[in-house]
């Protein structure tokens, strides 16, 4: 079974949203465990698609309580660590799926991308070594 975190602002667009619905979606149709930082934006969008889907979700949070996870969260991590939890949503995932971005979905990607975890995006940080795509469907067949 595939472990995939779907990274992206807590503040997303509506475009970043559905975007990131539709990758949580596919990624629980293809039998993989969506993992975020399970609060808002594409972390929740990808959450409900997965949720929606009959799919497992993984929420690794950056403050000490379960409760601060959306509800689409079905395994909520606290970790005290604030932004520093990043580096474990990588650390969790085989691959990562980064949709739009702001500095923390940057800090994933650069993290993934130095462990050796690819990096598959959408309309993200245009960084070497991240593997750009045009719709989520893309996204979760080469994540799968």
């Amino acid at each position: 079974m595939r472990y995939v975190a779907v990274v992206g602002p807590g503040e997303a667009t509506e475009a970043q949203t559905a975007t990131a619905h539709a990758v949580g979606a596919g990624l629980a149709r293809s039998g993989a465990i969506v993992v975020t930082g399970g609060r808002g934006g594409v972390m929740a969008a990808a959450s409900r698609g997965a949720t929606e889907s009959g799919g497992i979700t993984v929420g690794i949070l950056p403050g000490t309580s379960r409760e601060e996870a959306n509800e689409w969260v079905q395994v909520a991590i606290p970790t005290g660590l604030g932004e520093l939890r990043n580096g474990l949503v990588v650390r969790a995932a085989d691959t990562v799926i980064a949709v739009g971005g702001a500095y923390g979905t940057l800090s994933e990607v650069a993290l993934a991308l130095k462990t050796g975890v690819p990096v598959i995006g959408i309309g993200t940080w245009k960084i070497d070594g991240v593997e750009s795509v045009g719709s989520a469907e893309e996204a979760v067949a080469r994540a799968t």
